[in-house]
């Protein structure tokens, strides 16, 4: 209950936010939203850092953002229709979570996050959101009219909602967690796996709960604001400042850079072709996504649990599943490059004509 009623508070007030100070709503997606929503990421980070469980910090961010992609945005499109993709999000704000994503695990390489490292990583979502605002600010006008479906409120009221919509995000996922985490680890499994499933679903809970709800008010845009501000959020805010703060620096399990990085990476870069596609995440797609969060899950559990069937599920995801998913992907890719080519051909002949 505290998850859906943050984020109906903070909807409601981040769209209103977003009219007064003449702001899209997916611009206050990408930036307000995105860093409510991070919050217990960011808090769940720098906790376990201190406790010296690395793998539950860094567990948490890579698992959050394979999660926010392939559940949140994935059920988000599958349950509340299809998702429209503002082009700018395509054009931008995907190719910096891409770039973020490729430069975290490269600074990783080595198995290691230093302080020096998280203040690059830091600045860098300080320069992205001075830069999201004022490219915001020069291309809005002045006047806004309130989009259909957004109430403008008193900016008293907004900023309550806002903060109230963040607090009761953070306590309910750190019910969620705290609870989920006991359960996980009476199982004897590792730090980074705990974090991988059950930290990054919990700390995911407030983007699912934040888009689904956006989803359901037709606000397509605010909802994967959300999730790609979110994740941009969760590797330069949250990776950054808890490397920064750290004492000794973050270290990077092994495991995590052998298998979870890259399917972070990938996920990453399977956004472009899927929101190329029109510029719409359809119902079908967000199926396909979730369905592969499940089976991403279900190796874990197999590999963490020491299951047999380990081994022939790895072959198979590295045999059929992924390439057919890259064959899928470059069809859709090419499919939508086409389709951009002929729109401008019939655009160009009705400017001749």
């Amino acid at each position: 209950m505290a998850l859906l009623a943050g984020a109906e508070f903070l909807v409601g007030g981040a769209s209103s936010l977003a009219v007064r100070t003449g702001l899209s709503p997916l611009v206050v997606g990408l930036t307000v939203v995105a860093f409510g929503t991070a919050a217990p990421e960011l808090a769940v980070s720098i906790r376990s850092t201190w406790q010296g469980q690395s793998g539950i910090a860094v567990g948490n961010v890579i698992g959050s953002n394979i999660t926010n992609v392939l559940m949140v945005l994935g059920l988000s499109a599958a349950l509340g229709g299809a998702l429209h993709v503002a082009r700018q999000i395509v054009r931008t704000d995907v190719p910096i979570m891409i770039l973020a994503t490729l430069v975290v695990f490269v600074m990783s390489l080595n198995g290691y996050l230093g302080r020096l490292e998280g203040a690059v990583l830091f600045s860098g979502i300080v320069v992205y959101v001075i830069w999201t605002v004022r490219r915001a600010r020069s291309e809005s006008v002045s006047d806004p009219e309130p989009p259909d479906g957004i109430q403008v409120v008193t900016l008293p009221r907004e900023i309550t909602q806002i903060v109230g919509g963040v607090v009761a995000l953070a306590i309910g996922a750190s019910w969620l967690v705290d609870s989920a985490s006991e359960i996980a680890n009476s199982l004897g499994v590792s730090d980074l796996v705990v974090a991988l499933t059950v930290v990054a679903f919990g700390t995911s809970a407030p983007e699912l709960a934040t888009s689904l709800v956006a989803a359901r008010k037709g606000k397509g845009d605010l909802a994967v604001g959300t999730v790609i501000g979110s994740n941009i959020f969760n590797l330069l805010a949250v990776l950054g400042l808890t490397a920064f703060l750290a004492p000794d620096g973050l270290a990077i399990p092994d495991d995590a850079l052998r298998l979870d990085m890259p399917v972070m990476l990938a996920v990453a870069v399977a956004c472009l072709p899927i929101f190329f596609d029109g510029f719409i995440i359809r119902r079908w797609e967000g199926a396909v996504l979730f369905a592969f969060y499940v089976a991403y899950l279900t190796f874990i559990v197999l590999d963490a649990t020491g299951s047999g069937l380990t081994h022939p599920f790895g072959v198979v995801m590295g045999v059929f599943v992924l390439p057919m998913t890259g064959l899928t992907l470059l069809a859709i890719g090419l499919k939508s490059i086409r389709q951009s080519n002929l729109r401008k051909a019939d655009s160009g002949r009705t400017g001749a004509d």
